[in-house]
Order: structure tokens, then sequence, then C-alpha cells
């Protein structure tokens, strides 16, 4: 299985290199901040105009992700959509393909701060979801939670390696909470030492797993906060 196992609020959760949050014991697959529409978006607003293949390029990798792994549920974190008009309003090759991911398999929508209305086609929509163990919200609550599960931060970092600089989207979990990483094309980023994301996880316990191949991780207590965060391989382990 690709990916980096670790154990939220006693449960078993794979972190993948796609950037979604795999429960083997439960089938279930997460994914934070599609933001589709985000190209359509920004042009009905007059603002800068982005290559129009966003939508398709991120639900192919959906696909990819559904077809490895055969979930019986998908929740969506919320900001699955760019806008609300965008959820509403979705039709042509990308409503087509979100129907055909639908098919056979339980839809959860939860409600973000761009997309609090939900889309007009199929999934239960909901504020938040509780299943088992893990609670799935849009944004972490101000007061620890144990098993949750959430996005809205996009959380990224910046690594130097051998002489090289590396960004790369990042999961954040401290064994009680777990934040995403922004799935969508053309999502933006938040550095984890950001005080309003790094404030959100026990900093001794937390690590920082790099959603690419690999699944390297280091301890969040090793980031300073400077723009370059010195990291080398670990043996055997696969983290850094």
């Amino acid at each position: 299985m690709d990916g980096r196992p670790f154990t939220l609020n006693g449960t078993d959760v794979i972190a993948r290199p796609a950037g979604t949050l795999w429960w083997p014991g439960a089938r279930l697959l997460a994914v934070a901040d599609l933001h589709l529409g985000k190209a359509e978006r920004m042009a009905r607003r007059g603002g800068t105009l982005l290559p129009p293949y966003e939508a398709r390029a991120t639900l192919e990798r959906l696909r990819a992700e559904v077809e490895a792994l055969s979930p019986a549920t998908i929740v969506c974190l919320g900001d699955s959509f760019d806008d609300t008009v965008a959820g509403m309003e979705l039709e042509g090759e990308a409503r087509g393909a979100i129907e055909a991911l639908m098919t056979g398999r339980r839809w959860i929508w939860v409600a973000g701060n761009h997309d609090p209305v939900p889309p007009t086609f199929g999934g239960e929509a909901v504020e938040h979801w509780l299943a088992g163990p893990l609670h799935f919200r849009h944004i972490a609550a101000t007061e620890p939670a144990p098993g949750e599960v959430s996005g809205h931060y996009h959380p990224k970092i910046r690594l130097f390696l051998r002489g090289r600089g590396l960004s790369s989207r990042c999961f954040v979990h401290d064994g009680s909470r777990a934040i995403l990483p922004a799935f969508g094309t053309y999502t933006g980023g938040l550095s984890v030492t950001d005080p309003a994301l790094a404030s959100l996880v026990a900093r001794e316990q937390a690590e920082i797993i790099l959603a690419r191949p690999g699944g390297h991780a280091l301890p969040l207590a090793r980031v300073t906060g400077a723009r370059e965060v010195q990291a080398r391989p670990a043996a055997r382990t696969g983290a850094w």
C-alpha cells in the first residue's frame, strides 16, 4: 500500500502520496479542498485567467485514487467547489465525472467556507460528520478534538535536501487530529510554521508527512520557521 501509515485516535490510517487519507478498516477515503471551478470563478469575477482544465485534472487524480482503493465511502472535507455558484452550476464533463465516481458508494459533502450550499446532485450534505472514532469537518476546532480530520489550511512545507530546495503539500497530525493538504489543482498553501496552523497540533508529538511518493515524514518540532529546513533520509523508516 502506497503511503505512510499512522495512528489517529487509535485508528490505523494511511497518508497517501496523492494527498488523500485512507482508512482501510472502514474502506473510507477522505479528501480536502478540491476547489472545483476555481478557474471559472476567477474568470467570472474578473481575476487572473487560468487554464480551464483544473476540474478535469483534479477529478482525474481523484479517479486514480478511487480505482486504486475501491472505497465504500468518500468524504469531501469542504471547499469541494470554489464557490457556491460553481457547486450549483457544475455541468458537462466535470459533473459526469463526479456522478461516475459516486456510483456504488456513499458520498459525503462536508460544508466549507467556500461552498456552504451543497451541490445540486447526489451525495449527503453535512456540516460535519462522525464515523466511529473519527470526526470529519472542514476547519479544525479551536479546542483539541480527538479523532478530528480536517482541511482548509492547505498545509505545505519547504525543505532543503542535499543542496536542493523542495516544496511539497503535506499532512500534519499529532496522533489525535490530522489536517490534510489541499487536493485541488491551482490551490495555494500555508506553511506548517504559520501559527494559525502550527498551533492546532501538539508540537512535540506532531508529524509532517509529505504528499508525494516515498511517504517521507519529519517531526514538526524540527521545523524552526526558517524558509528552508535541513532534512536527511532516515534509514529503513522512510522518515526524514
